[in-house]
């Protein structure tokens, strides 16, 4: 599953696309209904798609809350009507699996997670390439997409996908304690570590440090780590998780959990970490940028006033954290009218109409669109440059790419739990690891 994004709440969201589906009608004519008609070739007022219909699938997530309301303008701009369909998340993959299975051209278009099941989806035929489309319109300006979030939708050199949501791992902090104390946020993992040590007081129900340490959810996050210290999951077909840079990656997480984390951190994901961060029991947590709602949000955070942002502190190679792509737009290969189906997306992944879904707090790939003030609205102030900043340093990537994602991401997290155990010799269980890893690499290479 995607862990963090179908948390996004856009604030005033109602308000803000009731704005931009005004601005946008207003200026159908003038601004192509925010990129509908780019590169058609029809004249004004044509609508090259007229009675066609296409059929788009979304999950249950904020991002297809910010898209319908607007679809009214690019149907009444191309004559194309979007049949929309939408499902949670489990349910999303199963639907689509069953379908394409069985050779189905609907939906024409569909929401995917690109590190999750994209890979798969290729390699079995079931996404169009995407290439040729994304250079056909120079008004597309597909240069402006980030770097990292098309790694994320690229399959052996083709493009799967198109980003939508994006997200990066940061270091989040407690500005009070860090003040009191008189420590300067720290830029390196030596700092970090140092200043985790100084703020951890058990004795007083305060924590160090605070992250993910269940098996399978720790992989996405322990990733920053091992990419700062110059490692990877893989090199190629090659598995690379017992490298003395990918041991000293998994020994740093799992031994800032173990020595400086709260009670029952093996046994934690995403919403155990942020919830006692929440609680004001923890002084550092690294986790995805998407979810800082559950520690500002006066609602569920006691301290909302204290939080801050800084970027993932750097190790050996630097502050590499992962930054990618979480939810993008593919096109089903036997969609029977790809130029329609390619007419949306082009829509759905314009400038202006990422504009208008990023400010009702759907993180975008458009470099453009954060470089606008008005593109940041939706998110905190200190927080906008982080995430700039992380996407031109970060990875693509935040898990093995295989096709079994699951069995990878066991096989990995399984070194950081033995880390946490206590286990003293960590080489011995990365070389078990890592020749599992191999063996599902040379397994999806078969298939």
């Amino acid at each position: 599953m995607n862990h963090t994004s179908k948390r996004w709440i856009g604030s005033g969201i109602a308000a803000v696309l009731t704005a931009a589906l005004v601005t946008g009608c207003a200026g159908g004519a003038k601004n192509n209904a925010g990129g509908t008609t780019q590169g058609g070739g029809a004249g004004a007022g044509a609508k090259p798609f007229e009675g066609k219909s296409i059929t788009l699938v979304t999950a249950n997530h904020p991002w297809g809350d910010a898209i319908k309301p607007l679809l009214p303008e690019f149907e009444a701009a191309t004559g194309l009507k979007v049949n929309v369909q939408s499902f949670f998340e489990d349910q999303l993959t199963q639907k689509l699996t069953v379908q394409f299975t069985a050779g189905s051209a609907t939906p024409d278009v569909f929401m995917y997670r690109p590190l999750q099941e994209g890979k798969l989806f290729y390699k079995n035929g079931w996404v169009h390439p995407l290439d040729e489309y994304s250079k056909k319109d120079a008004g597309y300006d597909f240069a402006d997409f980030s770097k990292s979030s098309v790694g994320s939708v690229t399959v052996d050199g083709k493009l799967a996908g198109i980003p939508i949501i994006t997200e990066q791992e940061i270091l989040y902090y407690r500005k009070d304690l860090l003040k009191n104390a008189g420590i300067e946020v720290p830029k390196t993992m030596d700092e970090l570590t140092a200043a985790v040590k100084k703020l951890h007081d058990p004795s007083k129900e305060m924590y160090g440090f605070v992250a993910r340490g269940q098996r399978s959810p720790l992989v996405t996050q322990v990733s920053s780590f091992l990419y700062s210290e110059g490692a990877d999951f893989m090199s190629g077909d090659k598995a690379t998780i017992n490298t003395p840079e990918a041991v000293k990656a998994f020994t740093t997480y799992g031994t800032l959990l173990k020595d400086f984390g709260p009670p029952g951190v093996l046994n934690m994901s995403w919403p155990q970490a942020f919830g006692i961060f929440a609680q004001g029991k923890v002084a550092f947590l690294t986790d995805a940028n998407s979810l800082y709602k559950n520690v500002t949000d006066k609602e569920k955070s006691k301290v909302a006033d204290q939080v801050g942002f800084a970027m993932f502190p750097g190790g050996k190679a630097g502050s590499k954290p992962y930054s990618i792509t979480s939810w993008g737009l593919a096109m089903n290969s036997k969609a029977a009218n790809k130029d329609a189906a390619w007419e949306f997306i082009k829509w759905a992944s314009s400038k202006e109409i990422v504009l208008k879904t990023q400010q009702a707090g759907n993180p975008g790939a458009r470099a453009s669109v954060w470089d606008k003030p008005e593109g940041t609205t939706g998110f905190p102030a200190e927080l906008v440059p982080i995430i700039k900043e992380s996407a031109k340093v970060g990875v693509d990537h935040d898990r093995p790419v295989v096709i079994s994602v699951g069995e990878a991401r066991d096989a990995v997290g399984e070194i950081v739990q033995q880390v946490m155990a206590g286990q003293t010799n960590i080489q011995d269980t990365a070389n078990k690891a890592n020749a599992a890893l191999q063996a599902i690499v040379d397994k999806d290479k078969s298939k």
